[in-house]
């Protein structure tokens, strides 16, 4: 899609989420970007037997629509997607400097252009600086992944699943999305189906945890921040995100990094 239709793309789906989801029935998948929105969004919109128009100009009609959005007004039918702060840096410094299938020409010529590392391969020297920039009113997303944490931790009305918890039990925690979220009742049969239809390995032709840096679907494994977080990137981490991680239980204190990186 051209940077005029995606544009064009963006600004429809914002006013249909806000403005139209009662009118037409709509659901929506919420995340901070490389949360696992997408995939998500793919098994639930096949729960519900509704479409989920990904990439594309959504029609006027019930359907899933995915996004990354800050604010919530006039949101119905929302399922917001948690992940691990951690690998969510990791998956989006992936994002943010290597062109993938998906069309992130754009978004990699600006961050490269902000960003003139001499070795983007060279990940885990880059990833403190990364995070500094994340974290920083440079960055092109125009809020942090703290800033999502802050504003969507427990919003009544909202439906939440984790990222590792739907990559642990995808079947189960399926059957209790589309149940929350749509009050649909799955039978185990057609959930785990869906589950091996949306899997990582079928989906890539990979085994997760095999890596392709210029995919969108990269490695699809949890907690893959320990191949590139020093201590130093602990600490930078934790002082724009710590409580945030806390908050989410993905640690119990702050005081993770300095243990728990090498």
């Amino acid at each position: 899609m051209n940077p005029l239709l995606s544009k064009s793309n963006t600004l429809l789906r914002y006013g249909m989420v806000h403005l139209l989801p009662s009118i037409l029935n709509l659901y929506t998948v919420n995340e901070f970007p490389k949360s696992g929105g997408s995939w998500i969004g793919e098994m639930v919109g096949r729960g519900l037997e509704i479409p989920f128009p990904r990439n594309c100009f959504p029609k006027f009609g019930s359907c899933i629509m995915h996004g990354h959005y800050l604010k919530g007004w006039g949101m119905r039918q929302t399922l917001v997607v948690w992940r691990d702060g951690r690998d969510v840096m990791v998956s989006w410094y992936h994002h943010c400097l290597f062109e993938n299938e998906l069309n992130n020409r754009r978004l990699v010529k600006l961050v490269r252009r902000d960003l003139a590392f001499s070795n983007y391969q060279d990940v885990k020297k880059n990833l403190p600086d990364f995070i500094e920039y994340a974290f920083s009113s440079r960055s092109h997303l125009g809020f942090t992944w703290s800033d999502f944490v802050n504003h969507w931790h427990d919003k009544p009305g909202v439906t939440y699943v984790k990222y590792e918890d739907i990559l642990k039990d995808t079947p189960g925690e399926l059957t209790r999305i589309c149940l929350e979220l749509g009050g649909k009742e799955l039978g185990y049969d057609q959930a785990q189906n869906i589950a091996d239809i949306f899997s990582f390995t079928k989906q890539s032709g990979r085994q997760p945890g095999e890596e392709k840096k210029d995919s969108f679907m990269r490695k699809g494994i949890v907690g893959d921040y320990r191949n590139f977080f020093t201590h130093k990137t602990g600490e930078i981490f934790d002082n724009y995100a710590g409580r945030e991680l806390v908050k989410l239980g993905y640690e119990q204190n702050r005081q993770w990094w300095v243990s728990a990186l090498g």
